[in-house]
């Protein structure tokens, strides 16, 4: 065992690439006191595998730590809540479930004014549900004339399928309006299991989502306008 050993470690301290640290996790050398020390004693290699090795080594923590530690100069591109003015804003709103939509709509327009957008920079476009907001959106987008699109909408599940045809369509005509535009197109549609479950979303016990998704517009066409044009 002692030869084994001996072979072991003269095998790594002759090289310090990533091939002999390998060797040395992977052999059967006992862990012993000098084992230890010895390894510790190998040259880090100067290669972009030694960051590789030192990743896969630690805990998670250490992982991401390690990770930002090396990413010095890098930029983190976020959008403004506090620099709203001068945004312009197209909703387009669902007129079925409207008990639901109007919240919505409000929520939406008291977090733009909130958040200093003005009213003249604000233009709202009903259809008939929330299977239409697609095509509507991406016209807006389209349109040159807004940063943002929000979408707002209400699908409450029934007796039929008719709820999943409906919703899984409004999910991907508003993620189609984005990306044909280029223009960032928010979800802001409900999709509930019963009317409770919708009402306490618009302004009920579980919050305000237009009101969320307003924020969310407010935030892209931000990124949008001042860092991705």
């Amino acid at each position: 065992m002692a030869a084994v050993s001996s072979c072991a470690f003269a095998k790594i301290a002759a090289s310090s690439s990533t091939s002999s640290l390998y060797f040395l996790r992977n052999s059967n050398i006992p862990k012993t006191a000098n084992s230890s020390a010895a390894a510790l004693a190998l040259p880090r290699p100067q290669t972009k595998h030694h960051l590789s090795f030192s990743l896969i080594s630690g805990s998670r923590k250490e992982r991401l730590s390690s990770s930002f530690e090396t990413a010095a100069g890098v930029r983190h591109l976020v959008g403004s809540l506090t620099n709203a003015q001068g945004l312009r804003f197209a909703v387009v709103v669902a007129r079925f479930n409207e008990i639901v939509t109007r919240p919505l709509l409000e929520g939406a327009l008291e977090t733009f004014r909130r958040y200093s957008v003005q009213e003249q920079d604000i233009d709202v476009v009903w259809v008939p549900g929330s299977f239409e907001i697609g095509i509507v959106a991406e016209r807006l987008g389209k349109s040159g004339k807004y940063h943002a699109v929000l979408c707002i909408g209400a699908v409450v599940r029934g007796d039929t399928t008719h709820y999943d045809a409906v919703a899984n369509s409004a999910a991907s005509g508003v993620l189609s309006a984005s990306l044909n535009s280029g223009v960032p197109c928010i979800f802001g549609v409900l999709t509930c299991e019963n009317m409770d479950q919708a009402l306490n979303r618009a302004g009920g016990k579980s919050g305000n989502k237009g009101a969320e998704a307003a924020l969310t517009a407010i935030e892209m066409a931000s990124l949008f306008e001042h860092h991705l044009k």
